[in-house]
């Protein structure tokens, strides 16, 4: 009997304890492998495993999960870490949409400001995502927000009345909806076919989307508005974390700053010669004046008073830090 009870014991520390002995860590990614972000986990990946007896499995183009699965099969232990763009959790933490705040961050220099480790916008976010089981490793760059349209760019709100317009997230929708235009929820990979078949008048896209799916072959003209940032984050799960050696958290956390680092770097670079690609192949890009986003930033001003009614007391301590930079 006392070898039996000894046996449930063991067995049943090892159904709460995460077993390290030949640690493997999954990673699920919606995006193909090739993507920047992909080659960003590649990064991370080789990194880890130079370092360490960790290995790092990924599996991209959503073979395990898609993005709006990943926090809750990361944060339920399902599997083990997960990159998730951040609008996904706000239907827990509606904070976390700051970023879709219409020209609250929008330059590079206001949103690397912002998601510096430890700034008083991260780092309440990270805080309050680690509540959902999951501890964030790092944040992936996906750029600033463009308008695609045909013949002519959207110079100001009044361009957007009356038009529909391709968004992908709740108060992207809000914002569409607010300056009069009629939002549709579009997913990246159906862009293509809304553009050419006209589902949409206007299109809402990182402009490494418009490179990476060739944009060009249907819609002629970008405007640079830039009413929001696009941000992934790649999380593990809380428990797992804490059962990894203090060796393994420190080579995992150095290989997360360093993968964070390039893939910051390398999407500012990537978007500026993104435009020249843009323009190389027939598009017009629009620049927007000073005097057109303040314009837009008038008209968008419901936008921001709604989500703080949703978001709170954490959405107004994220506003006044974004405000601050």
């Amino acid at each position: 009997m006392r070898h039996l009870l000894g046996g449930l014991a063991a067995a049943a520390m090892l159904a709460v304890t995460p077993v390290m002995a030949d640690t493997t860590l999954r990673i699920t990614l919606q995006l193909p492998l090739k993507s920047h972000l992909g080659q960003n986990l590649l990064m991370f990946k080789e990194e880890v495993e130079a370092k360490s007896d960790m290995k790092i499995e990924i599996y991209d183009s959503a073979q395990l999960y898609r993005d709006n699965e990943v926090p809750q099969a990361v944060g339920a232990g399902e599997i083990e870490m997960g990159v998730a763009s951040l609008t996904r959790y706000v239907g827990e933490i509606p904070a976390v949409d700051i970023f879709y705040m219409p020209f609250v961050l929008n330059t590079e220099e206001k949103v690397r400001a912002a998601v510096a480790p430890d700034s008083p916008v991260r780092g309440p976010i990270d805080d309050a995502i680690r509540d959902t089981g999951s501890h964030v490793l790092w944040w992936q760059a996906y750029g600033g927000s463009v308008l695609l349209s045909k013949g002519e760019p959207l110079r100001g709100p009044e361009d957007m009345a009356g038009k529909k317009a391709r968004v992908f997230g709740k108060w992207l929708g809000e914002w569409v909806n607010v300056l009069g235009g009629a939002p549709t929820l579009i997913s990246g990979s159906e862009q293509f076919l809304a553009y050419q078949r006209g589902t949409v008048d206007i299109g809402m896209t990182g402009v490494s989307g418009v490179v990476s799916r060739k944009l060009w072959e249907v819609m002629d003209t970008i405007t640079a508005v830039n009413n929001a940032d696009i941000e992934f984050i790649v999380v593990i799960n809380e428990d797992v974390w804490e059962g990894l050696s203090d060796e393994q958290r420190n080579i995992l956390t150095t290989a997360a700053r360093n993968a964070e680092t390039s893939v910051r770097d390398y999407m500012s670079e990537f978007e500026a010669n993104a435009f020249k690609e843009a323009e190389a192949n027939g598009m017009t890009v629009h620049f927007p004046t000073d005097e057109e986003i303040a314009a837009w930033r008038e008209a968008s001003a419901p936008v921001i008073e709604a989500w703080l009614a949703e978001s709170g007391e954490l959405g107004q301590q994220l506003l006044d830090a974004a405000e601050s930079f």
